[in-house]
């Protein structure tokens, strides 16, 4: 037995030999108390140098690879590897874990870096995405992620100088962050050419934006802004590891074993060179370096710590070293001295002194080591070697005795015998050699037999016998070489030492059903009874020696990371030595024996530290103790669902198909009728506990099934919390006793904080537990919330519940937790208790750690079933399964107290005492210490009070919660009762249900307001419903029952049990009158027929249903024919017929008395009259079952006796009404959530005044007023429509249909907008030129590739553009986005991805200008702390955080600064925002799939909660004026109101059913009004009024298309509404309303369109703005009407055609549908003629336009193609007109000859279509870029293809806008796979070049620019795809032309100065 429980001694870790160099860097510091942390293994370790001390800190689980040490140098941060690595922020004087960061990184921590004043932490991981992510580390919340680089990060710092800005660098990269909301934006470093591109290893940051880098090849770059500026060659002879900033300079350390200071701007001071001073070595490389002072700290790649002192540089001290590179596997120790050697694959073996912690000798060797062995005498050392030699050294001084090679594989074990007379050498081999010692060491045997390699061996006392074990795990043994297989003869032999991992002694170490290998090395101390073991987890084990039975108990250490290769007992067994393998570290224990235990107690909490971190409890006992029944039924129960209500939404969306079909019909309505839950007989006792309180005002808190319950005991009533939709199971109360908090069952299981005055929810919890909870409490204070979760950890998490935040996480524990309490005096700290299970918390950042309770020898580790703090923080008591309740101070267990026989369920603590209450059924009143117990009450029938509204079922029922207040104490009893108990005695019973076991049997009487319930836990219940609401009469029954049923006069009541027979009763005193036992299976229906009651018919489960006569009491039928369980019964009304469902879904007629089946057509059944209806099956009820109906099944169902509404119970817990009779599937129904699961009953009372519904798992009997149609007082929860979202359509409108089914192309994924194909350019091979011109050449010099038009000026160079104007708005599918800004002064817009600010008075624009991608959304922050604040939304690709993810940006409209990024997940876009009244929260809706919606506290970057809108695009959703928390959303088929609480957003949906005929269409536009109204903008053009979210009236036809914007001024509350009109008379598409929206006054807008479609309105001081989808945007006069247009834009298709003119800054454009000068077709191209009087213009169907300037009269027109005209030209002498279309074919045309425009010639042979032309600049040529990517020449007018290159390069160019040839080829960039450059335009000086691509960026070049990827500028702003661009007269401005933003762009030139 005695192996069943664990060891009592302990071993503490007392010194670690080693130092991480390897793979790691920068992980060596001074802490401010001089000490040196670091790291090894997976322990963090401070070493005090004065006092040669180690601490260590062990929270970690693997092994540590990054340290970061804080500012002030106390705390330290270390991050480990794993597959959740998390990061420990801990005190390096104490050794406490401070913060656990978690749940964010995969594979491991990079590195780590604190920011300047210590608050922020920014960690990079090691996936992937090598994701950087900022922490608020001492709330263990992520601030911050993005992904970091694709390859991986070495150093990462804050810039110390500037705030939010980091610099990462890594293999080949440099990236600048800045960090803005939750953005984090990197750029990358411009290496240029001041250096080369490659990996950079370290950095540090210094002021005015300098930063300094350490690069592989050993330079130093020194970088300023994102720029290389310079560099210092050579730093060091190789790559540089370490950087180190101080006061005095920077410190770095390099692979060439060099350490070089420099001063502040980085000159050198001074080189020390560690490989030439006394203790260095050839190769020695540095790792990691930390200047302080005059002291410098070195760590290397071999382990070692070197400590210098500036002064002598050249006697460094060997601080700390430890093996290095390759596996550490061999361990001894000295037989008689404290020494322990070890040897290596780093080739040396090394010895350690374990008193004075220190290396005394090492040697190296030739060959890597495996094992080593000392004599018996101490003299000579046997080494084993990796290529199977041996050798033998003197320990003395290391020289060598013998060297001996017989083996090829490796030598891995070897020992001397006891008299050291042998050597035993075991090899991989499989063989064991024995060499005689005193022979020389010559071989004597050998010992065959092993069949796998040898992994241990042992000899015996007499060094006769041997042991070994194998790597099959076998075990053998010899006898001088010779197998010994008798088990007698090895029984006597005594082992002289026990290392084999196989044999019985050593059979507990492994566990109990698995045959895994992992157990690396075993050590047995006989003397203490020990035994030590070391395996692949990193783990060291104590057992007790011998360990016979497996699964033995155990002590576990932590501290190694992964292999421990070997483990010994010092030669006094005073240490354990063990190694790790990876980790090249020696690990020293003190081993602790019992006796010594009591003195350690101090060393208690230090060693459960790491316990916390570890997955399985050490148990200290031995096997379970007896659990009560109780208790063990608890345990039992799983709340595991198969359908959990939050997979509802899924399961609807998979059977929409289903649905589709069936829903050609018309669905009935849902009924007018309602109901509202109006008492609940129930409470939930039977599995929870403490869950019972006193609110303020004295009312009664508690919960059953899904509700949670307020009791009013004076008036006997009833308040319902209904926020939950699945059971509760936990419950407690606020410190105030006003809020009350409650958790659920659930997939993701929520926690809802709510007001029991007012039953609103404050603030959801949810996203951290899983299953459900099962136990919550809040912090003395209030503001915190620990909860804990039924998941396999039983999760612990620790909340801010107002915010909604999870504070903290960490695992609870395997077994299952029952409570947890909060310290009343420290909130940082908790107790959880469970099976087995006492564990005190504390937080620490975004972690707990648990520490167990620490038993001692006072008892046994029990089961605790309550707990509570006592007096003082260090107090706490808890009561256990056995009666005892126990006493702790700190985590020690003082005492225990018998205070009841069986568990303890409850303690409740008082100002000066305690009260507890047991399963005894006993309430005991403690004093404060437990000392006495000063009262007890027993809960007895006798003691009831004659008030009671029940019996009690029986005397002392087992009390599950107890409450104290009011001068009571309030009881919870497991069987479901509430009891008050008075101070003096008497006992009032207040509510009571049913206990444990299904409920199932429900009947209500035929004349009184009383019903009759029958259930499995054998009572026979009558409830009266009338208001008193209490238990009239109960019967206990032998067997539990599931039906029964009132006889028609209400004398009698039939009940049908289990077991097969049923009795009649007498319904006034429950006695018997008859019973009868004719059937095996249960009763599953009884139902008397009606009238005067004559027969009886019983309907079992085998199928059969019989008929007695009641009065002869007779069985006189038997209806056979079912295949199934009989499941409902019904008579007709003449009691002739009987109507029966089955489980197999059959739908069966019999004739009474006798049963003959009949068969009635469905038709017929609806007219026949009959008494009752509970069938679920038939045409009439076709519509009850839901569209999900594989998965769930209505239980029951109940007609009201007007045949009007049918009430239905399902599987989910739903009670639904609908109208009868329900035909056509999926019928409309109200529903309603009340019941957790089955609801297995329903019965309306005689009347139909109630509906009683029963829940057969939560044993609760509800009971529902009936509300009729018409009475209805405006309620806060009305039931939720129907099950499904209404099929009608929701209109049709043009625009809608094309905002909805828009999809936005994000820019880096744009693709090509021409059909374009062939080879890029740049890709192309060159053809060789015909004649090389010879370099000297005596040719006449080359021509101008271009002619110049200021030839007279000197040329200055373009440096730069910088934006002017804009024109353009986006207002085609964007709405809501003009606002006024100062007072109507400005306005603001968008277009593109500019946000645009105009000066109306002035007309003059600013820009914000940092998007990445177009903006989709714009709004302004209306709160006056916030003004001008503005947010937008952009498009962008998926949610992964990086800098294409989708991002909102808020910004200052006047200077242009960014307040904040936020980076959200709403993939594909954010396409509306919206700010709250406080200006404090965003509210963001995405384009995703499930278009999310989101709020921010955006100033933080913080996400406060999130859920997803609707499954059909939402339009815009907007903030009530006056509210934080309320807002609205509205889209296709969808309007909701939403609340936010806490983190969680709760949505109704808007319901329509008030008003006749409304149906859901939909809808558009949001506008408020006082009172809570809401008023909707509809497709339709009527405008939807809600209250709250009823619909209340309808505003028909407010326009005569869709309403598309609606304004809510906030001044004075009148309404703007904008719409889709024709202008007429009355008629204006801009209408002002007062508040109601009763009258209102129309505004015209005059911009002469046939059609005005508004799409964004705005009201100022008299004033309205309005923007239309024709992309105006107009300001209306709200006195005289008057139109003033303010900005003017194109609209829709892309603008290709832009021509400037030739003399004066004046440009024209044209798009693909403009119709401005109204000319008939969409037009594509334009061009200006010479002299600027004539304008041509080339339309999308082939025909082409003169028009002249002066007049815009048309000059000539001609058509003579069928496609599209790209590109039109006149010649520099005005002589001819060239047209190229899509058609492959360049046209010209002679101008002189008039306007008959006759086509005189044409180019030939064109291979594609024409993107450009450009005529020479003598008119004689022309040159045309095609699609296929190839440029040709033509003469002109002749249109002969001009091949020779020679000639080509000699002409001269009017202008150029060719894409293509070699003078631009650098305008390609590289990553053009996809997307093109669409146009070019050279400057009219010819030395610059402009661009513009399909990425939708303006790019700068010099012109020519012959070499591939020429540097350029580059300009965002346009959207995707720049189709045209040009410069204006003397080369002032650039104009672009967008594609598909429709704007144009007017950039300003700044030229170079001269």
């Amino acid at each position: 037995m005695a192996a069943r429980s664990a060891p009592s001694c302990h071993l503490r870790l007392e010194w670690v030999y080693g130092y991480r160099g390897h793979q790691c860097r920068n992980n060596l510091y001074y802490t401010a108390a001089k000490e040196i942390v670091y790291f090894v293994a997976g322990v963090g370790v401070v070493y005090s140098p004065r006092e040669h001390r180690q601490k260590f800190y062990r929270g970690h689980s693997d092994d540590i690879i990054s340290l970061a040490l804080h500012p002030e140098r106390v705390l330290v941060a270390t991050g480990q590897v794993g597959k959740e690595p998390y990061i420990c922020i801990w005190d390096s004087y104490t050794v406490q874990t401070i913060s656990v960061l978690k749940d964010v990184h995969t594979h491991g921590i990079a590195c780590l870096a604190f920011d300047l004043d210590g608050q922020r932490l920014v960690s990079v991981g090691l996936d992937s995405k090598n994701a950087v992510c900022v922490w608020d580390w001492k709330r263990g919340k992520m601030l911050s992620m993005a992904p970091g680089h694709t390859d991986r990060i070495f150093d990462i710092s804050w810039d110390l100088y500037q705030p939010n800005k980091l610099v990462s660098c890594g293999v080949k990269h440099i990236k600048f962050w800045s960090l803005c909301g939750n953005a984090l934006t990197p750029k990358r470093g411009v290496f240029g050419k001041t250096g080369d591109l490659q990996t950079i290893l370290c950095l540090a940051c210094a002021r005015d934006e300098l930063t300094y880098s350490g690069a592989l090849n050993g330079d130093i770059y020194v970088w300023k802004g994102i720029n290389l500026i310079r560099t210092i060659q050579g730093a060091h002879a190789a790559g540089i590891f370490s950087m180190n900033a101080c006061e005095e300079g920077f410190a770095t350390g390099g692979r060439d074993g060099c350490i070089r200071l420099w001063d502040l701007t980085f000159k050198p001071i001074t080189v020390i060179d560690l490989r030439e001073t006394d203790q260095g070595y050839k190769g020695l490389s540095v790792r990691s370096v930390c200047w302080r002072g005059d002291h410098i700290l070195v760590g290397t790649q071999d382990s070692e710590i070197f400590e210098i002192v500036v002064q002598e540089r050249n006697k460094p001290f060997l601080i700390m070293q430890g093996h290095c590179e390759g596996e550490l596997w061999a361990l001894a120790v000295h037989p008689t001295k404290p020494l322990a050697v070890t040897g290596s694959d780093d080739r040396s073996v090394r010895i350690w002194s374990l008193v004075d912690h220190a290396l005394i000798a090492r040697c190296n060797m030739e060959e890597a080591i495996r094992c080593a062995a000392v004599n018996a005498d101490g003299i000579h050392l046997a080494l084993g070697m990796k290529d199977g030699s041996f050798t033998v050294l003197r320990v003395r001084d290391m020289t060598e005795v013998v060297h001996i090679k017989d083996r090829k594989e490796a030598i891995h074990e070897l020992k001397y015998s006891p008299d050291g007379t042998y050597l035993a050498v075991g090899c991989n081999d499989s063989s064991v050699d024995i060499y005689g010692v005193a022979q020389r060491y010559k071989k004597v045997g050998e010992c065959l037999g092993s069949l796998s390699f040898i992994t241990h061996l042992d000899w015996s006392s007499d060094s006769r016998y041997l042991q070994t074990n194998d790597g099959n795990g076998k075990r053998l043994f010899y006898r001088m070489g010779k197998e010994v297989t008798s088990a007698e003869e090895i029984k006597g032999v005594h082992w002289a030492s026990w290392t084999c991992v196989s044999g019985l002694e050593v059979n507990g170490i492994w566990p109990k059903y698995s045959d895994i290998n992992d157990i690396n090395s075993v050590d047995g101390n006989y003397i203490g009874q020990v035994l030590v073991t070391a395996d692949d987890y990193g783990i060291i084990k104590l057992f007790r020696y011998p360990c016979l039975r497996k699964g033995a108990k155990f002590r576990k250490y932590i501290g190694h990371s992964a292999h421990v290769t070997n483990v010994r007992w010092s030669h006094d067994y005073q240490w354990v030595i063990s190694i790790g393998g990876a980790d090249h570290s020696v690990f020293q224990w003190k081993f602790i024996p019992e006796r010594k235990l009591k003195d350690a107690l101090h060393i208690a909490p230090q060693e459960s530290l790491a316990d916390s971190h570890s997955d399985e409890s050490d148990s200290d006992l031995s096997d379970v103790p007896e659990l009560d029944s109780e208790i063990e039924q608890e345990t039992q129960l799983t709340y595991h669902r198969q359908v959990y209500k939050e997979d509802l939404p899924q399961l609807k969306e998979q059977c929409k198909e289903k649905q589709k079909s069936a829903t050609s019909k018309r669905r009935e309505r849902a009924p007018g009728n309602s109901i509202r839950l109006h008492f609940v007989h129930g409470y939930r006792g039977y599995d929870c506990r403490s869950n019972l309180f006193y609110t303020q005002i004295g009312e009664i808190v508690y919960h059953v099934a899904a509700v949670g319950v307020i009791y009013n005991r004076q008036q006997n009533t009833q308040r319902f919390y209904l926020g939950h939709d699945d059971d509760i199971l936990c419950l407690t109360i606020h410190p105030l006793k006003d809020y009350v908090a409650t958790g659920q069952v659930g997939r993701d299981p929520s926690i809802h904080i709510w007001d029991t005055e007012t039953i609103k929810p404050l603030s959801i919890l949810k996203g951290h537990h899983q299953c459900g909870i099962s136990a919550v409490d809040f912090s003395a204070d209030g503001k915190r919330l620990a909860s804990v979760g039924i998941d396999d950890s039983h999760t612990v998490v620790l909340w801010d519940w107002k915010k909604g935040e999870k504070l903290s996480i960490a695992r609870g524990s395997k077994d299952k937790i029952f409570v947890v309490k909060m310290n009343p005096y420290v909130p940082d700290k908790l107790i959880t208790a469970g099976i087995k299970h006492m564990k005190f918390w504390r937080k620490a950042g975004g972690g707990l750690i648990g520490r167990k309770g620490y038993i001692g020898t006072l008892g046994k580790n029990d089961t605790m079933m309550c707990a509570v703090y006592g007096w003082t923080e260090e107090m706490a008591f808890s009561g256990t399964s056995t009666g005892d309740v126990c006493i702790w101070r700190d985590i020690f267990l003082v005492k225990t107290v018998k205070a009841h026989d069986g568990p303890v369920f409850s303690m409740h603590a008082l100002e000066k005492g305690f009260v507890t209450g047991g399963k005894d059924g006993i309430v005991a009143l403690w004093d404060d210490s437990f000392e006495r117990c000063l009262k007890t009450y027993a809960i007895k029938r006798a003691a009831l009070a004659p008030g009671s509204k029940g019996l009690l079922l029986e005397d002392n029922p087992s009390i599950r919660a107890i409450s104290l207040g009011h001068g009571h104490i309030l009881v919870g009893t497991k069987n479901g009762e509430i009891l008050e108990v008075d101070k003096s005695g008497p006992i009032t019973l207040l509510v009571q249900g049913h206990m444990e076991g299904e409920v199932w049997g429900l009947a209500t009487h035929p004349y009184l307001p009383i019903c009759a319930t029958v259930s499995d836990d054998k009572t026979l219940r009558i409830w009266d419903l009338s208001p008193s609401h209490c238990m009239l009469a109960v019967r206990k029954l032998k067997k539990g029952g599931r039906c029964c049923c009132f006889s028609p006069d209400g004398k009698a009541l039939a009940v049908g049990l289990n077991d097969g027979s049923f009795l009649m009763a007498n319904a006034d005193t429950l006695e018997d009158l008859v019973s009868f036992h004719h059937r095996k299976d249960m009763i599953s229906d009884i139902r008397f027929s009606p009238g005067s009651g004559k027969y009886l018919a019983v309907a079992s489960h085998d199928s059969f249903i019989d008929i007695y006569n009641v009065m002869s009491s007779k069985r006189v039928g038997i209806c056979k024919g079912a295949t199934s369980y009989i499941t409902h019964i019904d008579w007709d009304i003449r009691g002739k017929l009987l109507q029966v469902n089955t489980g197999a879904k059959e739908q069966l007629f019999f004739e009474a008395p006798r049963g003959k089946k009949q068969t009635i057509p469905s038709v017929e059944v609806e007219k026949i009259a009959w008494a009752s209806w509970t069938s679920v099956l038939g045409l009439c009820c076709e519509g009850i079952w839901p569209v999900i109906g594989e998965v769930t099944d209505v239980t029951a169902s109940c007609l009201t006796s007007d045949k009007m509404v049918l009430a239905t119970g399902d599987d989910l817990g739903f009670v639904k009404l609908f109208r009868y009779p329900t035909k056509g599937k999926f019928g409309k129904c109200k529903r309603y959530v009340a019941h957790s699961t089955h609801v297995t009953n329903v019965r309306w009372t005689y009347d139909d005044s109630m509906l009683v519904t029963l829940g057969g798992t939560d044993m609760s009997l509800m009971v529902w007023t009936n509300e009729m149609e018409g009475y209805r007082e405006k309620r806060p929860c009305d039931s939720e429509e129907s099950d499904i979202d209404s099929e009608e359509d929701g209109g049709y409108d043009s625009d809608v249909t094309r905002e909805n089914e828009i999809s936005y192309t994000i820019r880096a994924l744009s693709t090509n907008i021409r059909p374009m194909f062939g080879i890029k350019p740049h890709l192309q091979q060159k053809e060789p030129s015909t004649d090389e011109r010879p370099p000297v050449s005596r040719a006449p010099p080359q021509p101008e590739k271009l002619q110049t038009n200021n030839v007279g000026k000197k040329k200055r160079p373009i440096e730069d553009l910088v934006l002017e104007l804009v024109f353009g708005y986006r207002g085609r599918d964007c709405r809501n986005n003009v606002h006024y800004l100062n007072d109507g002064d400005d306005i603001i817009y968008h277009t593109a991805s500019i946000g645009i600010l105009h000066n109306v008075a002035t007309g003059s624009q600013s820009f914000y200008q940092e998007h990445n991608d177009d903006i989709l959304c714009l709004t302004v922050n209306q709160h006056p702390k916030f003004i001008n604040i503005v947010a937008t939304g952009q498009v962008g690709d998926s949610a992964d955080m990086s800098a294409a993810a989708p991002s909102i940006h808020i910004w200052d409209a006047m200077n242009k600064q960014t307040l904040s990024i936020l980076r959200c997940y709403h993939s594909k876009g954010v396409c509306s925002v919206s700010f709250s009244a406080t200006g404090k929260l965003l509210l963001s809706v995405g384009l995703d799939p499930e278009h999310t919606i989101t709020i921010w506290r955006w100033q933080e970057g913080a996400k406060i909660a999130s859920r997803a809108g609707h499954n059909q695009r939402i339009f815009v959703a907007e903030f009530r004026p006056d509210s934080d928390t309320q807002f609205v959303s509205v889209g296709v088929k969808h309007v909701k109101f939403w609340t936010l609480a806490g983190r969680a957003l709760l949505s109704k949906k808007g319901l329509l059913s008030t008003l006749e005929d409304a149906r859901m269409q939909t809808m558009l536009a949001i506008a408020f009004g006082a009172n809570n109204l809401t008023f909707t903008g509809t497709i339709s053009g009527d405008v939807c009024v809600w209250k709250d979210h009823i619909l209340c009236r309808i505003v028909a036809r407010a326009h005569n298309g869709p309403v598309f914007a609606m304004y809510t001024t906030l001044r004075d509350g009148l309404i703007v509404t904008g719409g889709k009109e024709r202008p007429s008379k009355e008629g204006g598409a801009v209408k002002l309303w007062d508040q109601e929206l009763r009258r209102c006054r129309a505004f015209r807008l005059e911009t002469g369109q046939a059609t005005d479609c508004v799409r964004s309105v705005c009201r100022g001081k008299g004033k309205i703005l309005v923007g239309t989808r024709n992309a105006e945007i107009i300001e209306v006069g709200e006195k005289n009407a008057a139109c003033n247009i303010l900005v003017n834009g194109h609209v829709d298709g892309p603008i290709w055609g832009l021509a400037t003119h030739p003399s004066r800054d004046i440009f024209l454009s044209v798009t693909a549908s403009e119709k401005k000068m109204n000319l008939g077709h969409a037009a594509r191209t334009v061009c200006y003629s010479p002299e600027g009087d004539m304008v041509a213009i080339g339309m999308k169907n082939g025909e082409f336009i003169i028009l002249l300037v002066s007049s815009l009269k048309i000059w000539g027109k001609k058509r003579d193609r069928r496609c599209a005209i790209h590109d039109i030209r006149f010649s520099p002498d005005s002589r001819y007109l060239a047209v190229g279309s899509s058609e492959n074919s360049v046209d010209f045309y002679d101008l002189t000859l008039g306007p008959t425009l006759n086509r005189i010639s044409y180019c030939k042979d064109i291979p594609s279509f024409v993107i450009q032309m450009d005529f020479s600049a003598d008119s004689r040529y022309l040159q045309v870029s095609s699609g296929c990517y190839k440029r040709h020449i033509y003469e002109v007018p002749s249109g002969k293809h001009l091949m020779d290159h020679a000639a080509i390069d000699r002409i001269t160019w009017a202008t150029w806008t060719s894409i293509l040839g070699d003078e631009v080829l650098g305008i390609w960039s590289r990553h053009a796979e996809k997307a093109d450059v669409n146009c070019a335009c050279v400057s009219h000086s010819g030395i610059s070049l402009v661009t513009g691509d399909d990425f939708g960026m303006v790019k700068l070049f010099d012109f020519p620019c012959p070499e591939k990827f020429a540097k350029h500028k580059r300009f965002l702003g346009h959207s995707p795809h720049v189709t045209n661009i040009r410069f204006t007269s003397g080369d002032r401005h650039v104009v672009s032309a967008g594609g598909d933003d429709c704007s144009l762009f007017v950039w300003k030139c700044v030229h170079m100065p001269h």
